[in-house]
């Protein structure tokens, strides 16, 4: 870097905080799923991900050939199976030792040195259904802990790119707290274990980085008596400086079972001044944990005990930022130079010194270059801003970002006022040897940070106004009643509800206004709501009188439709109109409820099945017909056939046989299955990171909702078609099988987000095509749906797209209707086929001459119109004679008017300000305002003045200062609007030319 930009404070030896979940060197495990505040759950998300060869990978290393994917999200997540070629090639000499990027480089090569691979970070989006990011260097490798892949190297070491959010509100009040990190490892796969490990450690940092060894400590097991030996007789720590910490501490396991082993970490001391007794390594203000040794040396049984491990194993973290800050002798993390360039650049947007900055003014600074971090990092490698998972974390931090850069003041300088691509910018600038893949993938970066932002803004000052008003009533009643304020879940969840005002924001507004708020009421609001959601979706009427019986009463459906499409059932309730009969006649509208079926339930976004149930005597004569239109679920697992009694009677207790439509059970089955080809073509066209937002399958069409942040290119539908259609071509057998989740996740089968599960799923599976968790039904063979064609694919919310599209029957039948609907077109044009897209151009270039021509005509009309009531300007002012000029127009268009405008500034002269007015058409009205240069030098803008006269029929508008257009819906209140114009300008007018 040519010397360290730091800023200007001395060493204060403050560090907060003692380990918890989201410190760098936490115990790493496993199943941690981090926990956004708002219960993000991860789902199961199966990733297929190409391999990649990086061209540059941390500290400067180069890779010899390899191609490189530009695309967000198409990363490789294992960097066990990637070849590198350590070729050192960049010149170190002009280097400052101590940079992030000289401690990132040095750690490399000292443990390159010692037989190690160097390998390349994974992506922040893990290969593992467990987590939600990579929390850790180690995850990567955990399939080879866990034996489930054998190892490619017997060593190895990382600078892994790291991101923890479960403890989101400590960044920028602690010096060490972060959501994203880069963790330094070293990595022994059953080669060499702890004497080797350990010595290792203390030659890094005493040797390599020149930590003096009176200021080490070490922790280690309370019970691992072998590590202690050699940190003490071997190294040679004295024991005072060693101390035995217990299990919760020191003990790392992989989940209930499995791998496990002691730790020892190391610990840099700030005060040595203060002594050896009594010594708490979790005093933050003396201590600072950097380096976290895990010796993987048991296997942890069923009943507890613990086994040795034949293939012992070693997994070690260096917190970068955490070295970085004792070697550069800064007071925090974010004031190393890994952080604190992004921190300069917020401040100098705000127009502020952090140096002489007040703690709270320092701590927002801190938080924002922390949260740009983690957001440029996460949206390079395909994590782009939606409502659930990984894309929640991205939007939350911006948001953050964002509401925190408007309180400092930060400006972008655009015309938009976006802020948070400038600051990126100085991510990515950093960014080569930490991903240089970041650099490569800048412009998209940007490109989302802006629309995010954007689109956030509205929100905030929507929200913000009644947050605040809500606030202030909190405090004043609070003050009145000499009670503690706070804000209801009512009032919380109307801000979410109906104002779209993030909840966490809520909290953090008022936590900093001294307001408490009522999260279980929160929570009490949102379950009310999703439970009438629900309720308004099934339709199903089972608020009745005696509900509360009818729920004891009825058991749970058997479900047979997946073996058959008919079966004999029995009759076990009534439901007409909402309350329990016993039986029904001919032409009613019934809900009836059968022990068994084969009709399926809408669930799943598979729409519920079609057909009929028959009532017969003697085994031949039909005594009652029922034709079923819906069925839905409710009570847990009770099937409600809707439908209506199209003959006889249906009575209570009756057999009847159900037989499901089969011709429409096919349509559903074969959008179904098109449906998960569908998905599973989105993620290789378009990236692994789009998911499933929501699913439609009916029989004549299939609606798939995912998140992604444009509208797909044609391009990318055809690709997505061809893929499709292919995978029906080859004719692939289904597999479905029914199997307990955790063997699902392990399968590594696809859920829905924010789904809920039982213990055992049916997982549905194309083979090398999709797996996913599935109750739907399903095609047996791929070539059942014949062929697929996108009809439609828009944007339906911010960040969620729709893609419409019919396969099977319904493809067939789009086709003839299309065929039809050309037929048509070519004989009204009377052309080919192949000549009608011409045809119709040589058309809209004859209407667009025509339409030109009118206008034209229209604004030479307008012009005339204009010369006539020149005259009638009048003067205003004594100093200054300013020309005025307020008319109606009559019928005249905006675009005449405008010409008329322009031609009245011409005819008037400078200075001169003009007010025109129209009705063009029924329930519309139009409006324009144009101000000379000498109106504007005054002080009087269009654009501000013609607002408020807009409003008072009914609309609005604004524009330019010298020229500004308005409409409205009221043409009753046009000449009030006019006269009020024609008084405020000579007002205004008045006072400034005098």
């Amino acid at each position: 870097m040519g010397g360290l930009k730091l800023p200007p404070q001395t060493l204060h030896g403050i560090h907060c905080g003692r380990r918890p979940l989201t410190a760098p060197f936490s115990k790493h495990t496993f199943t941690i799923q981090p926990n956004y505040s708002s219960s993000i759950s991860t789902g199961f998300a199966a990733r297929n991900v190409a391999l990649y060869s990086p061209s540059i990978f941390p500290c400067g290393y180069f890779i010899l050939g390899g191609a490189r994917e530009k695309r967000f999200g198409a990363r490789s997540t294992k960097a066990s199976v990637q070849p590198v070629t350590e070729e050192l090639v960049e010149d170190k000499t002009k280097e400052n030792p101590v940079s992030g990027d000289a401690i990132r480089r040095r750690f490399l090569e000292f443990y390159a040195s010692r037989s190690h691979k160097v390998l390349p970070s994974a992506s922040l989006v893990p290969d593992d259904p467990t987590v939600l990011l990579t929390i850790a260097g180690m995850l990567q490798f955990k399939p080879i802990f866990l034996g489930k892949a054998p190892r490619q190297v017997p060593r190895a070491t990382t600078a892994q790119k790291c991101i923890r959010t479960n403890d989101v509100e400590n960044v920028g009040r602690t010096t060490r707290h972060h959501t994203f990190f880069e963790m330094l490892g070293n990595f022994s796969f059953g080669d060499y274990f702890k004497k080797e490990a350990i010595k290792w450690a203390w030659e890094l940092s005493t040797k390599e980085f020149g930590l003096p060894a009176d200021r080490l400590w070490v922790s280690v097991y309370e019970d691992d008596d072998e590590a202690f030996e050699i940190w003490h007789d071997e190294v040679g720590v004295p024991a005072e400086h060693i101390k035995r910490m217990g299990e919760e501490d020191n003990f790392w396991t992989s989940g209930a079972t499995g791998p496990c082993g002691p730790c020892s970490e190391l610990y840099y001391d700030f005060h040595p001044e203060r002594g050896y007794k009594n010594t708490d390594l979790g005093d933050d203000s003396r201590f600072i944990e950097f380096y976290n040794l895990v010796f993987m040396q048991y296997n942890k049984m069923d009943d507890g005990s613990l086994e040795p491990l034949k293939q012992k194993n070693i997994d070690t973290g260096l917190g970068l930022e955490r070295l970085a800050r004792i070697l550069q002798k800064v007071p925090n993390n974010y004031e190393t130079d890994l952080i604190y360039p992004i921190i300069e650049k917020a401040a100098e947007l705000a127009n502020i010194s952090y140096a002489l900055a007040d703690d709270r003014t320092k701590m927002n600074l801190k938080i924002i270059g922390d949260h740009l971090r983690a957001i440029v990092y996460l949206i390079s490698d395909g994590v782009l801003p939606s409502n659930i998972g990984r894309g929640y974390v991205v939007r939350r931090l911006i948001r953050r970002a964002v509401r925190i850069g408007r309180l400092l003041g930060v400006s972008g300088g655009g015309e938009d006022g976006a802020f948070l691509p400038a600051i990126a910018e100085k991510v990515i600038e950093m960014s080569p040897h930490i991903d240089p893949d970041v650099k490569a993938r800048g412009h998209g970066i940007l490109d989302e940070l802006q629309r995010e932002e954007l689109r956030f803004v509205q929100t905030l000052e929507r929200g913000e106004k009644l947050l605040d008003q809500m606030l202030a009533e909190a405090l004043l009643n609070a003050q009145k009643s000499e009670t503690l304020p706070f804000l209801s879940g009512k009032e919380v969840f109307l801000l979410y509800d109906t104002f779209g005002f993030p909840v966490e924001i809520t909290t953090e507004v008022a936590g900093e206004r001294g307001v408490k708020i009522d999260m279980d009421g929160f929570e009490v609001e949102m379950e009310n709501q999703r439970r009438q959601s629900q309720a308004a979706h099934n339709i199903v009427k089972l608020a009745v009188e005696n509900g509360g019986d009818l729920a004891e009463n009825v058991h749970d459906t058997e479900f047979l439709g997946y073996d058959t499409l008919s079966a004999r059932a029995v009759v076990e309730s009534l439901l007409l109109n909402g309350k329990s009969v016993i039986q029904v006649s001919e032409g009613s509208e019934v809900e009836v409820l059968l022990n068994k079926t084969p009709f399926y339930a809408e669930s799943g976004g598979q729409i519920g099945d079609h057909g009929f149930l028959y009532v017969t005597q003697d085994q031949s004569k039909q005594t009652a017909v029922v034709e079923i239109k819906d069925v839905q679920k409710s009570l847990g697992s009770v099937f409600v056939h809707k439908g209506t009694i199209r003959e006889g009677v249906l009575e209570v207790g009756r057999e009847v046989e159900a037989a499901v439509d089969a011709k429409l059970r096919q349509r559903a089955k074969v959008h179904h299955t098109a449906t998960h080809l569908l998905q599973s073509a989105l993620k290789k066209v378009i990236g692994q990171e789009t998911s499933q937002a929501g699913s439609l399958v009916a029989f004549d069409r299939l609606r798939f909702d995912f998140n992604f942040h444009r509208p797909l290119l044609d391009g990318e539908l055809e690709e997505i078609e061809k893929l499709i259609n292919g995978w029906i071509g080859d004719g692939t057998l289904l597999q479905t099988k029914v199997m307990s989740l955790n063997d699902a996740k392990e399968s590594g089968a696809i859920a829905m987000f924010g789904e809920k599960y039982g213990e055992q799923v049916r997982v549905v599976e194309v083979p090398g095509v999709s797996m996913e968790l599935c109750g739907g039904t399903h095609v047996s063979n791929t070539s059942e749906i014949r062929a697929f064609k996108i009809i439609s694919e828009q944007g339906i919310a911010s960040g969620i797209r729709r893609i419409e599209a019919v396969a099977g029957e319904a493809f067939i039948e789009y086709i003839n209707a299309r065929d039809s609907q050309m037929k048509l077109l070519c004989s009204t044009l009377k052309v080919k086929a192949e000549e009608v897209t011409a045809r119709v151009d040589n058309l809209l270039e004859e209407l667009r001459t025509v339409r030109n021509e009118v206008s034209a005509l229209r604004a030479k009309a307008a012009v005339y119109k204009a010369s006539m009531i020149a005259s009638k300007a009048f003067s205003v002012g004594t100093s200054k004679k300013i020309r005025v000029l307020v008319e109606s127009m009559d019928d005249f268009d905006a675009d005449a008017l405008k010409s008329a405008a322009e031609y009245l500034m011409d005819t008037l002269q400078d200075p001169a300000a003009i007010i025109l007015g129209s009705c063009p058409d029924e329930g519309k009205v139009s409006l324009v305002a144009a101000f000379t240069p000498g109106v504007v030098d005054l002080g009087i803008q269009a654009g501000k003045f013609i607002g408020p006269i807009a409003k008072l029929c009914g609309g609005g508008g604004g524009g330019r200062p010298n020229f500004a257009q308005a409409g409205g819906r009221k043409p009753e209140y046009l000449t009030n609007a006019l006269e009020k114009a024609r008084t405020d300008l000579i007002l205004v007018l008045t006072e400034k030319a005098n």
